[in-house]
């Protein structure tokens, strides 16, 4: 009898083996669901009240995988539904195209507005059901109405007056209406006194930058006007009207561009018999943007204030270039009246060329059109030089008798120095004076810069003017000469990478010769600072 249960017990075993055995998978899926289940439940009480699942977001959820979406409806849509807003369909969570009177609708709500596409169907727009208009010949006549702007007209920067009768103002407008359409401007002065008569006249469009803008091109439109404006000096306002030269909508933007109050005008500045400039050189900057070396800037400042001397001054704009430290190395200049920062950063706003270059230059020409003799442009990993025993004063009056004269390039290796003092003393000492390489490879043209004498200049560009009245002289090679070091201001590290010995050496196949022009000033320019702001600077890092 013992022996007959040890044996039953023995099968119920072996059976409850095999039985697991069999179900093993089935069992794991049921112990893991669990497992799953219990650590929900221990979690649960730690799950913020806010995170919940409403009833309406899980018929939603559902009723995207039951039904497809539906492209072919052509049932007409109910104004009143609670789920329309001035009729229009909102539907801010999907970008799913919505059907409504079989017409494909975008659902994305961009300002209040929902963008659509366009079909031959019944349109529900704003509650009123439009029908599709139908011509006599059986063609569907379709209409486009337009909101907003893809680019604006006309963005203002600046309005400067150029004379007695004349003003200058500059912008931005868009290229594809410069392109396409035929823009034009009227300029309009409307005097303080009511009594007197308002003015219109026809305004010069110059398209500075033509060929290089982007979204947005430069445009300085000059407004002369057949008479003195507010020759009683009891002030008025200038409208710039800038028409699209869209022929079905003559659409017409009327802006105030300059404002003068009464008694603020010297005409006396306009007189040519009168001339008295504040400064013989005047220096236009582009516009400034990345990473810059503060040394570098140190460099370039401190060198060209000792070159154009003490009448001179320098015109910065910060397109995001001049960050704390870069300002550190200009603060003791603009504190001694030598430098002028512009913060222009506000116009990376509008796409154009090198960050508005073309746009900021002609504002500064402008700005400064009478209180200068001369206004140079050039950049600021560029060093203007000149032959030894000659100085810039001598050089200038050989050119005065032209409106306009270019300085050619003298392109530099940033990257190769002179160790002839020693690689421990090269180190130390300034960029221009151990970046002592000139590239003399052949080349068709190399790039140049200019000067021009602002008042005989209507608008200007970068590498040099095409709106003017005088000459314009090409042959300063002997004359005066600018050494450009290519990338060299947004290199914030030491910009010797390779050291040589050398008068003739050859880099990357690239011929070069030693020209120490501009290191055998360094001593006095080094010299000058620190007569001229003391020793503030001399802890500048690269």
């Amino acid at each position: 009898m013992a022996k007959e249960k040890d044996q039953n017990t023995k099968d119920n075993k072996n059976l409850l083996i095999c039985f697991l055995w069999n179900f093993s998978a089935e069992l794991k899926l049921i112990l893991m669901a669990l497992l799953v289940l219990c650590t929900l439940a221990t979690l649960l009480p730690f799950i913020p009240s806010s995170f919940s699942i409403s009833a309406s977001e899980l018929r939603f959820c559902i009723s995207r995988i039951a039904a497809p979406d539906v492209v072919n409806s052509t049932s007409l849509a109910v104004v009143n539904d609670p789920g329309l807003e001035n009729g229009v369909i909102k539907r801010p969570l999907t970008d799913k195209a919505v059907v409504n009177n079989g017409d494909i609708k975008l659902p994305v709500v961009n300002n209040g507005d929902t963008k659509r596409l366009f079909s031959g169907n019944t349109v529900v727009d704003n509650g009123d059901v439009k029908p599709k208009s139908v011509l006599n010949n059986g063609v569907t006549k379709r209409s486009f109405t337009g909101y907003g702007w893809a680019a604006y007209n006309f963005v203002l920067m600046s309005a400067y007056r150029g004379g007695v009768n004349g003003f200058a103002v500059i912008g931005l407008s868009s290229k594809p209406l410069h392109v396409y359409a035929h823009p034009s401007y009227r300029c309009e002065w409307v005097p303080l006194n009511q009594s007197e008569n308002r003015v219109l006249t026809d305004g010069s469009r110059i398209l500075t930058d033509w060929g290089y803008g982007r979204v947005y091109t430069t445009v300085v439109v000059n407004c002369t006007f057949p008479a003195t404006v507010n020759s009683k000096n009891s002030g008025g306002t200038l409208l710039l009207h800038a028409t699209t030269g869209d022929a079905d909508r003559n659409v017409t933007d009327s802006i105030p561009v300059l404002t003068e109050s009464p008694n603020s005008v010297d005409f006396d500045l306009y007189d040519t018999n009168r001339r008295r400039e504040k400064y013989d050189y005047l220096y236009c900057g582009s516009s400034l943007y990345g990473n810059l070396s503060p040394q570098r800037v140190r460099e370039w400042i401190a060198y060209h204030a000792r070159f154009f001397g003490e009448k001179s001054h320098f015109v910065l704009h910060d397109a995001g270039g001049v960050q704390e430290e870069v300002l550190e190395v200009l603060r003791p200049w603009i504190e001694l009246g030598r430098v002028t920062l512009h913060d222009i950063r506000d116009q990376e706003r509008f796409d154009a060329y090198y960050h508005n270059q073309f746009m900021v230059v002609n504002d500064c020409l402008h700005r400064y059109r009478f209180d200068a003799k001369w206004i140079f442009f050039f950049d600021v990993d560029e060093f203007i030089g000149i032959p030894p025993n000659n100085t810039i004063s001598s050089v200038m009056e050989t050119l005065e008798e032209y409106s306009q004269f270019t300085i050619g390039q003298m392109p530099m290796s940033s990257q190769l120095c002179f160790s002839g003092d020693g690689p421990a003393r090269t180190y130390r000492k300034w960029g221009f004076e151990k970046l002592a390489y000139r590239d003399v490879k052949k080349v068709p043209r190399r790039d140049r810069k200019y000067a021009v004498q602002p008042r005989n200049v209507f608008a200007t560009g970068v590498h040099m003017s095409q709106n003017l009245q005088g000459k314009t002289y090409h042959g300063t090679g002997s004359l005066i000469r600018y050494f450009h070091y290519h990338g060299s201001i947004s290199q914030r590290r030491e910009p010797c990478r390779h050291l040589f010995n050398g008068t003739r050496i050859t880099f990357d196949k690239n011929p070069y010769v030693l020209d120490t022009t501009m290191r055998d000033v360094g001593l006095a320019v080094k010299t000058f600072e620190i007569r001229t702001i003391g020793d503030r600077l001399i802890r500048t890092r690269q």
